[in-house]
């Protein structure tokens, strides 16, 4: 489908009106990180791997909206702190060039790469300044899309930032296929977790385990990530759809992320 501007759209669920508040709240609330980097040093900017293709339809509302890159070049702008640079990437050509130019149109000049969301990672990092703040929003549909790599790379960088969405509803509906003996996707996602994981134990606690055990992993690069863990449910049937992670090795970004995040009760990742 296109929009009215003859790119295409991205097909959502309801659910990421909220992920995006929260993108949205983010990047003001460190409007004025932002702004020290900006004007003193290094700069400032957001990276985005998944970026699609700048605008999606909420597939029961049929309500269309911004994407991830739109929401947070147009956010960081309004609050009169634009980020130095936006490097947007996807696996799929066509939507990154359909992001560019939604992104164009809005007044931004992003840098555009075209590869697996590990390759391009790899290729952004290289090239940004090592004095400046980073962020980087990565969202993925799946677990097998978000290679444990990803994070070891921008985990070289002094000052990075991510919002992580990691996917409940994957890791609960193909749990068994992800455990299965000849199946290595969840290998991707968070290595070696079969040496640290008991499969003789019910499926929750398998799932409790295997986050565990990744988010574990995260804190042995100097990161944190598990006590700063937002779940996401359905609205009408309340399923546990995903969780949106912060990392980072700032105590002022988990302050950040505290102050903006629904405290439900359920939010922790373990």
């Amino acid at each position: 489908m296109l929009d009215d501007d003859g790119l295409p759209l991205d097909e959502v669920g309801a659910w990421a009106k909220e992920k995006h508040e929260r993108l949205r709240k983010y990047v003001n609330i460190t409007r004025a990180v932002r702004r020290k980097f900006v004007e003193r040093s290094g700069g400032a900017t957001y990276i985005d791997l998944y970026c699609g293709s700048g605008r999606s339809l909420i597939r029961d509302s049929q309500e269309k909206i911004d994407g991830s890159p739109l929401v947070a070049f147009k956010c960081a702008r309004d609050g009169k702190v634009k980020f130095s640079e936006i490097h947007i990437a996807d696996v799929s050509e066509q939507n990154c060039l359909a992001a560019e130019a939604r992104l164009r149109a809005a007044g931004a000049i992003p840098i555009v790469y075209i590869g697996e969301a590990e390759q391009t990672a790899r290729e952004i990092v290289n090239r940004l300044n090592p004095d400046g703040f980073h962020f980087a929003f990565l969202d993925p549909y799946n677990l097998d899309d978000l290679p444990f790599a990803i994070i070891e790379t921008f985990s070289r960088l002094q000052r990075i930032d991510m919002l992580i969405h990691v996917s409940a509803q994957d890791l609960q509906r193909n749990l068994g296929a992800y455990t299965g003996a000849d199946d290595n996707r969840l290998e991707r996602f968070a290595p070696g977790w079969r040496l640290h994981v008991d499969l003789n134990q019910s499926q929750r606690g398998i799932r409790a385990a295997i986050l565990a055990y990744w988010a574990s992993k995260i804190e042995k690069l100097g990161l944190s990530s598990a006590e700063h863990a937002e779940l996401i449910t359905g609205l009408e049937r309340n399923q546990r759809l995903y969780w949106l992670v912060m990392v980072s090795r700032h105590k002022l970004a988990k302050e950040f992320w505290d102050k903006i995040r629904n405290v439900s009760g359920q939010g922790e990742l373990l």
